[in-house]
């Protein structure tokens, strides 16, 4: 059997590492050592066939769900998603639904990619670093130039074919600065979902430990808190910023979406144009190769021991500092790849972002813990409607996980 245990997602990069631009950030675009041998880097279509057909095998749910990323994705050309999505209806099994999802900067679409994304029902997130003169900071082509233009020329083409956008917006040590502004333009724009994604560059060996162009951590949480405030005074049921969404999970006591919030990891593997699997975006290195999907089926290579543990060291490494932090269920260590700093007292693998995180989950926990009064209320009221009845030790009907007489009683 080739299922998985569980839900999982996959980073399936056709185009590898390859881009049309040169962001000055960007932890990706030297994956091409990987793959010395010449010739263009492109998934050939009998691997495209093969992955399809494998991610469905493995999916243990209704629900199936593609994502392509880069590199830049785009450059396969419109007649590789056209045929990727052939493939997907022909290998659907009855009663399971496919969804597609694409990261791009923009920079090619068109109208013709445009009613290509609109009637396939394609969700894309698309790079946006803030207005003009923020995103062009770093986001350069590859002769240096500004990418700004052709990216919002990109994006005017996902909103005239009402397609479902995700921004994401890198926060680095330039837009950081500039929360508010960045935000507004933002709204200016039409946003309804913004993922903001703090940068974290150790690609450098600088005796601070990360790039100039990366965040400060404490910097990052007064980003957050601003851009908090902000939403919470105007934009409630109009915006949904991905950070936000995450933290009010707690709330209702859902599972993280966001992988860098779970407690474990390891569901989020990338496919390479070439098959070679590797256990995360961020760990694609020689060490990390794993197999390649022509050799081994993706469902075994998710489920195989070493993945599994991977995902697992993110909750077993967590220093004794987090255990015992007031915001852990809302941050469980963040991602382990910003796990390089010492905590206060003295033990290493804390979390480069600490800091900050700390401060923004603090500063919006009694808006979360309001929340999370009223859901137990309605859930409590809803219960005692249909009559039933608890016990003082019994689970309270609430659905808060606590007992009865320690919670809605």
């Amino acid at each position: 059997m080739s299922r998985t245990s569980s839900d999982f997602q996959v980073f399936a990069k056709p185009a590898g590492s390859v881009c049309n631009l040169a962001c000055d950030y960007c932890y990706y675009l030297d994956k091409e050592e990987l793959f010395p041998y010449g010739g263009i880097k492109r998934m050939p279509f009998d691997l495209l066939e093969k992955y399809i057909i494998q991610h469905i095998e493995a999916s243990p749910e209704n629900e199936i769900r593609f994502s392509w990323h880069g590199g830049e994705p785009t450059l396969m050309g419109l007649d590789f998603y056209r045929r990727l999505v052939e493939l997907q209806r022909i290998y659907c099994p009855s009663g399971k639904t496919i969804r597609n999802g694409i990261l791009t900067n923009g920079i090619l679409l068109d109208d013709n990619w445009g009613s290509f994304l609109a009637d396939e029902k394609f969700s894309v997130g698309i790079s946006i670093d803030g207005p003009e003169e923020l995103h062009n900071k770093y986001r350069l082509t590859k002769k240096g130039g500004p990418s700004f233009e052709a990216a919002m020329n990109g994006y005017a083409i996902l909103q005239k074919h009402d397609i479902d956008i995700d921004i994401l917006c890198v926060v680095n040590s330039s837009n950081v600065k500039y929360p508010l502004k960045t935000y507004d333009y933002f709204r200016e724009i039409g946003a309804e979902y913004i993922c903001f994604l703090p940068l974290v560059d150790r690609s450098q060996d600088l005796d601070a430990g990360v790039s100039l162009a990366s965040v400060q951590s404490k910097t990052w949480g007064e980003f957050l808190c601003s851009i908090f405030d902000e939403w919470k005074e105007n934009d409630i049921g109009k915006i949904k910023i991905q950070t936000i969404e995450e933290a009010v999970k707690t709330a209702f006591n859902q599972e993280h979406s966001l992988c860098i919030f779970r407690k474990t990891c390891g569901d989020i593997p990338v496919i390479e144009h070439n098959g070679d699997f590797f256990p995360c975006d961020h760990y694609v290195t020689r060490d990390r190769l794993a197999g390649n999907i022509y050799e081994t089926h993706l469902g075994r290579l998710i489920e195989d021991p070493v993945q599994r543990a991977f995902g697992r060291a993110k909750l077993d490494t967590l220093p004794g500092y987090c255990l015992k932090c007031e915001v852990l269920d809302m941050c469980n260590g963040e991602c382990p790849k910003n796990r390089f700093i010492e905590s206060p007292d003295g033990e290493t693998g804390l979390n480069y972002l600490c800091e900050g995180y700390r401060l923004f989950f603090n500063h919006c926990t009694p808006f979360v813990s309001e929340l999370a009064k009223i859901w137990r209320r309605s859930n409590f009221e809803a219960v005692s409607n249909r009559e039933t009845r608890a016990g003082r030790n019994d689970p309270c009907p609430c659905g808060s996980g606590k007992k009865y007489k320690q919670c809605c009683i």
